[in-house]
């Protein structure tokens, strides 16, 4: 059976721990070329080992994402190792959980930045060479919260409602150039980020204990769940799906 990214070129921005990290796994295992942007160089550097080590290829580039020249910077170093770019997974991002008043403008504009910039940025900096090499796949990690509000999250609920029609609009302006551009979309999710919410929304006193995150979505997702949606949606199995949300929440979105 032929790798399902045999002969692509991935970027994964934040790509190193977590479901980047599972899709960068995975992605190398299918055969792309894969380039790992992220902030925390220690578990990129790890990372890219690893898949060598699998008999894969990667290469790991630094960058804070919502930063302009850092952005350049990595896209450049992973072009010039690996050639164009035709598979972006616009997977960083953060969250800032606390009530809404007590926000501060800062904070959203940091939030802003991390989450959705990055995503302008990035797929700034790569698409003409996407769109050079015949065309492409973008995808972008939104979360069930584009949809569904969550008490104490209005920043974090806002950015990933833009990630939502940032992917469907890109879609959208670049179907004629074979460009596709997806949303993924995860429910709660067994990695740092996903503990991290869970600590903090029960800390404001939002019922997210086993109990209601088994009754919401039957378990906590899995970085790997996450990961095999994006490889989806990367591949030339979902050729014909563009300017679409695919949540990964076993049915959470659905009740």
């Amino acid at each position: 059976m032929t790798a399902r990214l045999s002969g692509k070129v991935a970027l994964i921005s934040g790509g190193a721990t977590g479901m980047g990290g599972a899709s960068s796994l995975l992605f190398a295992k299918e055969g792309a070329k894969v380039g790992i942007v992220d902030i925390n160089e220690e578990a990129g550097l790890a990372m890219v080992a690893e898949i060598k080590a699998a008999g894969g290829e990667a290469v790991f580039a630094k960058a804070d994402v919502s930063d302009p020249d850092q952005v350049e910077a990595a896209v450049d170093a992973v072009s010039r190792a690996f050639g164009p770019i035709n598979v972006l997974f616009n997977h960083a991002g953060t969250i800032v959980i606390k009530p809404f008043l007590e926000t501060t403008l800062e904070e959203w504009d940091w939030l802003m930045a991390v989450n959705v910039r990055s995503m302008f940025l990035v797929t700034k900096a790569v698409l003409p060479q996407m769109i050079g090499a015949g065309g492409g796949s973008i995808i972008c990690t939104s979360s069930i919260s584009a949809e569904l509000a969550t008490p104490n999250e209005v920043l974090y609920d806002t950015t990933k409602g833009a990630c939502h029609m940032f992917a469907r609009a890109i879609a959208v302006e670049y179907r004629d150039q074979n460009i596709r551009c997806n949303a993924v979309c995860p429910g709660f999710i067994a990695t740092p980020h996903g503990h991290r919410e869970v600590e903090l929304l029960t800390k404001y006193g939002v019922d997210v204990s086993d109990a209601a995150i088994a009754a919401q979505q039957g378990r906590m997702g899995l970085p790997e769940d996450v990961a095999k949606a994006a490889l989806f949606l990367a591949s030339e199995d979902s050729a014909f799906v563009s300017g679409q949300r695919l949540f990964v929440d076993n049915g959470f979105s659905a009740m």
